[in-house]
């Protein structure tokens, strides 16, 4: 079982920099100090796999070059991530937020009914196929609470959508609240049997008056799903010939044109289909809709309060950025955080203003 993936199921994960308890004690190649806390290379690989297996769990480098240029795609991401997260978790300490031993046996013991882990040492095993410990786990847990914490109370808290933003949003993209036209046929299907020689013309032609006598009875009024249940050669005579509802769009081009300004309750004359011979009603039709704002409303909050803390975010942690002290000690990692700043940077400017 992948211990990552316990703590994604307990919706407090972030990939973290955690190694073996046991591996502490190593002295460790130093690629940067945040405000004096150190991303040793250890850390930085922690997160290089994490983020590989996340883009392509299948992953499996045929050599070192594609292994190499792999790393070098997820690197610049990675290296700002983690600097991004150790500045959160610095403020979180700063305010003085901590993870209690009751909140943490709280969340291990959501961790371990979600997984169907029956103890502490399953769990323990669990962890320790990923190279981690009970202590990874709280540290990781902890870096991950405090990081939400500090969003809720710095930003998330003071967001406020307006009623004038809600009805502006709502009138520049109504067709996010659309519903597409739909129907709901009844179908009656003849088969014509086909051998390797083709289809036989004295089988064709009878199918075809078949399918003509039973359209004649339905204009006589007699049930279209009784019909159905007695001559249809389609899976769907056992409901009735009922198929839908569907998209219009989801119809082939000749069913649109054979529907074309029928309402509901109207046949089609017999049609000629790859497989033989097709009779349709329109049991129900639905034009479009569009969902009035009041029901909308709740939607269209959601989605402005998350635009909204996206750019509070990225306000904060600009800050942060700037204020903080950043000591690099490996140049390449430099580079490639400088790489993290100017992708994100493209990203936003494709994103639109607030």
């Amino acid at each position: 079982m992948n211990a990552r993936k316990l703590v994604v199921s307990a919706a407090m994960a972030a990939v973290a920099i955690a190694s073996p308890a046991a591996q502490r004690t190593i002295i460790e190649q130093v690629l940067v100090k945040v405000n004096g806390e150190i991303i040793t290379k250890t850390d930085l690989e922690a997160r290089q796999i994490a983020a590989l297996r996340q883009r392509n769990p299948n992953l499996r480098a045929n050599s070192d070059d594609e292994l190499q240029k792999a790393l070098a795609e997820v690197t610049p991401a990675v290296i700002l991530d983690a600097v991004d997260e150790m500045l959160m978790v610095q403020r979180g300490k700063e305010l003085g937020f901590t993870m209690t031993t009751e909140r943490f046996t709280s969340i291990v013991e959501n961790i371990k009914k979600e997984n169907k882990i029956e103890s502490d040492e399953q769990l323990q095993a669990a962890l320790k196929q990923e190279g981690m410990t009970m202590a990874d786990l709280r540290r990781q847990l902890e870096r991950t609470m405090l990081v939400q914490q500090v969003q809720q109370t710095e930003f998330m808290q003071k967001l406020q959508v307006t009623d004038t933003e809600l009805r502006a949003y709502y009138d520049a993209n109504q067709g996010e609240f659309g519903t597409a036209p739909n129907v709901t046929l009844r179908e009656i299907t003849l088969n014509v049997p086909t051998s390797p020689q083709g289809i036989n013309v004295a089988q064709d032609d009878a199918a075809k008056a078949k399918a003509e006598e039973v359209r004649a009875k339905i204009v006589a009024g007699e049930p279209f799903a009784r019909l159905a249940a007695d001559y249809s050669d389609s899976g769907s005579k056992a409901n009735g010939g009922l198929v839908g509802p569907l998209a219009k769009t989801d119809l082939s081009d000749d069913l649109q044109k054979a529907i074309a300004g029928l309402t509901t309750g109207g046949v089609t004359p017999v049609l000629r289909t790859a497989r033989g011979y097709q009779i349709i009603k329109i049991e129900n039709l639905q034009d479009s809709t569009t969902k009035p704002f009041d029901e909308a409303r709740g939607e269209i909050a959601d989605k402005i309060a998350n635009n909204k803390r996206g750019g509070e975010y990225q306000k904060f942690i600009t800050r942060l950025r700037a204020e903080a002290i950043i000591d690099w000690k490996n140049d390449e990692i430099k580079k490639a955080y400088d790489v993290g700043l100017k992708e994100e940077e493209a990203e936003l400017a494709k994103q639109p203003p607030q």
